[in-house]
């Protein structure tokens, strides 16, 4: 299994993933992972980005990994939230991916958590 942090925004880094979105969110995320055999052992909502560092088989490679997650939460996202329908998409093209191979499993969760307690 391979760890990595994984970051991304949505389009224009807007600030929709609040409430009712980030709340579903994270359960699409959730379901997600189950069916691709990957363990988020630890995910941040922020209303701009997200945060996730994940445990994952190394037979999924990591773009293959963020593409999916990306894909089917901005399809079902899109569908439930009428206002996301307004943005061109929901999420940029862009994301940022690192294992934790160079800084500490502990580093990456500290990492993480710090970003619920920023306003």
């Amino acid at each position: 299994m391979l760890k990595y942090h994984l970051i991304w925004v949505p389009r224009r880094r807007r600030k929709v993933l609040v409430g009712a979105v980030a709340h579903r969110l994270e359960a699409l995320l959730r379901e997600r992972a189950k069916a691709l055999s990957v363990e988020i052992e630890h995910l941040a909502i922020r209303p701009d980005h997200l945060h996730m560092f994940v445990n994952a088989p190394p037979s999924l490679a990591v773009s293959q990994l963020v593409y999916r997650f990306k894909g089917h939460t901005s399809r079902v996202l899109r569908q439930e939230f009428a206002h996301l329908r307004k943005m061109p998409s929901m999420w940029t093209t862009a994301y940022f991916a690192t294992t934790a191979g160079r800084v500490s499993e502990a580093t990456i969760h500290n990492y993480i958590e710090a970003q619920s307690t920023r306003a």
